[in-house]
């Protein structure tokens, strides 16, 4: 037994509290430091309109962080709206960080004698959680509810964590109800919001298991979890006022909200339906896949990347020296926080144990998109790297790092010198005070993620996502429709239109969304917006743009909702656009057994049919090859970063010239765009990393648009403007790391 140890069974302890705030604070300053000025790629868009419009993002639809984004959307401590709710996540890590830093003070206290050292303990804990890659990249952009759950996690181990300590005080009962509300409010926010209930109940069974036979105090858990999750209440109500965001659309009212339509099956089967994220179908538990092998070697290569984030392998053999360190730490810290400190271990333990093992099974990805590269497409993957689903693992082992850690620095002051301390009845040999701070240095492993992850964690000044979401709008002319694709050519432009009130004008339809019914009533509903002249493009003014008298599509609420996920087709089908000299030959794509045509398609069709030409048509060129599987490739030319439809097939003129493998191009509207409307090819090219490698398909849109426009222009002996686009192509492929994408095309 320590002295500190008769510290703790005096009852003499004390938390910490303000040298956890201190912590915090500190923490808070690297965020904000780092932070994210606007948007950034896949979900941060969405969720960021989401709260700012009290909408429904994907699935379940995260109420919870819904309020509270759009309690911060309004606050007025940053410049714009994106800023804001960015200072929420790096808030809520903050949070996180000091939770760590008292659990980990708490652990010591049972082993160090002086508070100076539980206080270096539990700030190690803090800094090597808060500074691991994806703790830290999550932090400093919203890009999800990732950090609020983080939050809620840190909070409800430092609950019990105290309720272990006493589980018979007259506080343990009300810590037990707060952590069951503190939970169910989590669930509301995301699903993790109950991943420590396990790890409460064990600690509960471990510590003191007649507390799970108390019928009164279970009821109490069961109505405070279940209040938490009354958040979920407000999404039938929210949903039928339509919000810009309203993904599920979980009610029964199509055109106004009432009391008849509200209470209704078909409420209660979208809402269950949204609730249980049946549209994604993901299946059960035992249908793995991908080997769970290979899914605990994505934990590893995800676990690696969080001592030094190399996404082009430049330091392979660092790398995964930092990791091994940092995994034998934690293995080290976790057997000392057994042998120290039972008490707290009955939580901790399990805990560990849910956010790692038993995370892994139940998320049964697939293979990462960065994992395995040498199996190509020989194995199905993710379609992008998954590691934020692991951020409460690496941000909670930072508690078992620190203290194995804790454990090397004591060892070293040990051998440096000791003297025997005479505690009670006992004689003990502790390091000297002198000892402690020559073996100071060790403590310097914790800087390692803080300085080997600054330049890929860092989002300081990126204002290049909605940049891009700006630049294709406008490369839309007014009152337009957009075929988009999918997250990161979507998720901005309702950014742009929503929160920032940009080219509202323009129909955004996404492939990937047409394949749902609440999709396509949400286009059939969603207002005509006034084309704003003064704030849109120079070379749309001086024409008038006759705004649309009706929807994209003619079809009703119930005709839209009649239209089959596939319909079948035996032979190709001829689509005629009436009015114009638009005839294709469809081909039916293969559904396995049959060929067919999917929902999306027949609502391209739809739109063709019912808005086209009196709303201009585009696919957006992320799309790839969709105009040519559609059959619509002959009657499209390029313009900015779009393929605008035209009723005849185009011809050489007005600036419209063939452009070798790249089809049509408007070169002299592209031109006009590329140098007077766009801004991502500048604030693209000054980034320093691209480190997001699944999403760079957007920076090598700006590549692909400015290698043919500069290719027109010199076809056209404007030699000097193509120079001057291909130098910004070049520094874009710079600042992303494709330079090898530019070599391969100019071949």
């Amino acid at each position: 037994m320590t002295a500190a140890a008769l510290v703790l069974d005096d009852l003499d302890y004390r938390p910490s509290y303000r040298a956890a705030a201190i912590v915090s604070a500190l923490v808070f300053v690297l965020y904000l430091i780092t932070l994210a000025p606007s948007t950034a790629m896949w979900d941060t868009s969405e969720y960021i309109a989401a709260a700012y419009t009290l909408g429904l993002p994907h699935p379940p639809g995260n109420p919870f962080f819904v309020l509270l984004g759009r309690f911060f959307a309004i606050l007025p401590i940053a410049p714009n709206v994106a800023m804001r709710i960015n200072i929420l996540a790096a808030l809520c890590s903050a949070v996180s960080a000091g939770m760590w830093f008292l659990i980990t003070e708490r652990v010591l206290v049972g082993w160090l004698a002086e508070r100076w050292q539980r206080i270096v303990g539990g700030s190690l804990a803090a800094l090597i959680g808060a500074t691991a890659f994806t703790v830290w990249a999550q932090s400093v952009v919203n890009e999800k509810v990732y950090t609020v759950s983080l939050a809620g996690l840190a909070i409800v181990s430092w609950l019990i964590v105290r309720w272990c300590d006493d589980p018979d005080g007259p506080k343990a009962d009300r810590l037990l109800v707060l952590i069951a509300y503190l939970s169910g409010l989590g669930y509301a926010n995301h699903m993790a919001g109950f991943l420590a209930l396990p790890a409460v109940a064990a600690a509960i069974a471990i510590r003191r298991p007649a507390t799970l036979l108390r019928p009164k105090l279970l009821l109490a858990i069961l109505g405070a979890l279940l209040l938490g999750m009354t958040p979920f209440l407000t999404q039938p109500l929210r949903a039928a006022h339509f919000p810009g965001i309203n993904e599920g659309e979980p009610t029964g009212c199509a055109t106004e909200i009432g009391v008849g339509c509200t209470f209704s099956k078909a409420t209660y089967d979208r809402f269950m339906y949204n609730f249980n994220r049946g549209q994604y179908g993901k299946p059960g538990l035992t249908d793995r896949q991908a080997p769970f092998i290979a899914q605990l070697d994505m934990w590893w290569l995800y676990f690696r990347w969080q001592w030094l984030r190399d996404p082009f392998g430049n330091h392979p053999g660092l790398q995964s020296m930092f990791a091994t360190l940092f995994l034998l730490l934690g293995g080290l810290g976790g057997y000392v926080h057994w042998k120290r400190d039972r008490k707290s271990f009955a939580y901790f333990g399990p805990l560990v144990f849910m956010v790692t093992l038993a995370l892994i099974y139940y998320m049964n990805f697939k293979y990462g998109s960065s994992q395995s590269p040498e199996l190509g497409d020989n194995v199905a993957r993710e379609v992008r790297d998954r590691d934020y689903f692991y951020l409460w693992s690496f941000s909670a082992l930072s508690v078992w790092i620190a203290l194995g850690l804790v454990f090397v620095w004591e060892t070293i002051a040990a051998l440096i010198g000791s003297e025997k301390v005479r505690v009670g009845d006992e004689t003990l040999d502790l390091p000297k005070r002198r000892s402690w701070l020559l073996a100071t240095p060790v403590l310097a492993l914790a800087l390692i993620p803080l300085f080997a992850n600054w330049k890929s964690a860092s989002r300081a000044g990126q204002t290049d996502t909605a940049d891009f979401a700006a630049d294709l709008l406008n490369s839309v002319e007014p009152y337009g429709i957009l075929v988009t694709a999918g997250d990161n050519d979507t998720f901005p432009l309702w950014y742009a239109q929503e929160v920032e009130g940009i080219r509202r004008d323009v129909i955004v339809a996404c492939l990937s969304l047409l394949n749902t019914d609440w999709y396509t009533r949400q286009l059939i509903r969603r207002p005509i917006y006034e084309y704003d002249s003064v704030r849109g493009p120079a070379i749309y003014r001086g024409k008038v743009w006759k705004k649309p008298s009706g929807p994209p599509l003619t079809l009703t609420m119930d005709q839209s909702d009649a239209v089959p996920s596939v319909i079948e087709l035996s032979a190709p089908q001829t689509f005629r656009k009436e009015g114009t000299n638009i005839v294709v030959n469809i081909q039916p794509r293969s559904f396995g057994d049959f060929g067919g045509l999917e929902r999306a398609d027949l609502f391209v069709l739809y739109m063709i049919r019912d808005g086209f030409p009196e709303r201009p048509f585009y696919f957006s060129r992320t799309t790839g090859g969709y105009p040519e599987e559609m059959g619509f490739a002959p009657y499209t030319v390029t313009t900015g970063l779009a393929r605008k439809l035209l009723p005849h097939l185009p011809t050489t003129g007005n600036g419209i010239v063939p452009v070798q493998g790249g089809g049509w191009l408007d070169a002299e509207t592209t031109r006009v765009l590329w140098e007077t409307v766009f801004k991502a090819p500048k604030s693209i090219a000054h980034r320093e990393l691209w480190v997001d490698r699944p999403s760079a398909g957007i920076p090598f849109l700006y590549i692909r648009t400015g290698l043919d426009l500069a290719r027109a222009l010199a076809q056209a002996g404007r030699t000097e403007e193509a120079a001057r686009i291909r130098a910004q192509v070049d520094a874009i492929a710079g600042a992303t790391q494709l330079e090898d994408v530019v070599a391969r095309a100019t071949q």
